[in-house]
């Protein structure tokens, strides 16, 4: 196994055992209402949350593609006129 791999193993039995460990309720106010709400909830929605924003602004916001913006396969006269005269004899 790759040291990735049981990273995210030991990552994720360190949230479950930390989820589980947190099950009693919580008095919190929302809005106009007083409600009581497990912690389990609330701090699983958090992790949850966090991981998606994680991954978001992880994530590159342009490709290398992106940067190639002179690219001979893009028009073909481009490419025949790249091509050696022994390449033209081959083709034709």
């Amino acid at each position: 196994m790759s040291g990735k791999t049981i990273f995210i193993i030991a990552f994720t039995a360190l949230i479950t055992t930390f989820l589980l460990m947190n099950t009693d309720a919580v008095e919190f106010d929302l809005i106009f209402v007083k409600k009581d709400i497990s912690k389990l909830l609330v701090v699983g929605i958090c992790t949850f949350v966090g991981f998606i924003l994680g991954y978001w602004a992880g994530k590159p916001k342009t490709t290398i593609s992106s940067y190639d913006t002179e690219n001979p396969q893009d028009n073909p006269e481009d490419r025949r006129n790249s091509l050696s005269e022994e390449d033209r004899d081959y083709i034709n």
